[in-house]
């Protein structure tokens, strides 16, 4: 009797723990939602996941609080962090619909998916929670009573589930392709044409000198302009190409100006200036 009622009462720490954490994935998730940059989004969305794993842990579902952080925190939002810093997607992308339609399916999804929360939050809080110690008794462990229901009672839910995976990967996929825009050279052209010398060694990266690490930024000459040999043929004749140089050449001059100030440099400029003008015009035209 002690057991169920120390089950169905909430302690101190436990209340604490959640009102603290509870605030923290609350602020993750709207983090996710309404910051500008796709880095920061990531980041906040495994912040809440790390969140979520620890109230898992807390409730004794400690396969799924382990599982959580291991299989979505440490790898999926890893991998979506990585992909995004690798493609280099800002804010000034283009959030022209690629779907018609999709904005108002999205919000179908949204406003169907809080209907069943509110739900679920509504029943937890009319019925009475015995928690999990007497689920994991039954079958001698919290991973031992989770299989057996997952290969028993809900075994036709989680083949289904699986099946939703693998179509949303399959259709990932389809539209991410895209055609060839020419033939796939053999191995043997390749070796001819670093042995004829059109470029022996391998390609310079994209985006250096440019302060980018995009894909599809191209990297800069010590003169400031792109060059044609740090990003892909297919993403010119796309025109997916975007031009940094006058933003990196903004930036050099204005870390350029910074250290003159801070060296002292500009009072002198102005002194030889006032002494002698002409000499202070050549020299100009001689650094330039």
């Amino acid at each position: 009797m002690n057991a169920i009622a120390a089950a169905a009462t909430t302690s101190t720490g436990e209340a604490v723990q959640f009102w603290i954490l509870g605030i923290v994935a609350v602020i993750g998730a709207f983090s996710t939602i309404l910051l500008k940059k796709s880095v920061h989004s990531a980041l906040s969305l495994a912040g809440t996941m790390v969140v979520l794993a620890v109230f898992y842990l807390a409730n004794g579902a400690y396969f799924l609080g382990i599982v959580q952080i291991i299989v979505y925190t440490g790898a999926i939002m890893m991998l979506f962090l990585f992909v995004v810093m690798l493609v280099g997607v800002t804010a000034a992308d283009s959030l022209k619909e690629t779907l018609k339609g999709q904005r108002w399916l999205a919000v179908g999804c949204g406003l169907g998916f809080g209907i069943l929360l509110i739900g679920g939050i509504g029943n937890a809080s009319l019925s009475s929670f015995n928690g999990l110690g007497a689920a994991n008794a039954l079958h001698g462990g919290n991973v031992e009573g989770l299989a057996n229901l997952i290969f028993t009672k809900y075994v036709f839910a989680f083949e289904i589930t699986g099946a939703l995976l693998i179509t949303a990967t399959v259709g990932a996929m389809v539209l991410t392709h895209r055609e060839r825009t020419e033939r796939a050279k053999t191995q043997r052209e390749m070796s001819e044409e670093r042995v004829r010398g059109k470029h022996l060694p391998p390609l310079p990266a994209p985006g250096v000198y440019a302060r980018h690490n995009a894909v599809d930024i191209a990297g800069l000459l010590p003169d400031g302009t792109p060059s044609d040999l740090t990003v892909m043929k297919t993403l010119r004749d796309r025109g997916q190409i975007r031009d940094v140089s006058q933003e990196a050449l903004a930036d050099l001059k204005a870390l350029e100006q910074r250290s003159g100030e801070r060296l002292g440099r500009e009072d002198a400029d102005a002194v030889a200036r006032g002494a002698n003008p002409a000499s202070a015009a050549e020299n100009s035209e001689a650094a330039k």
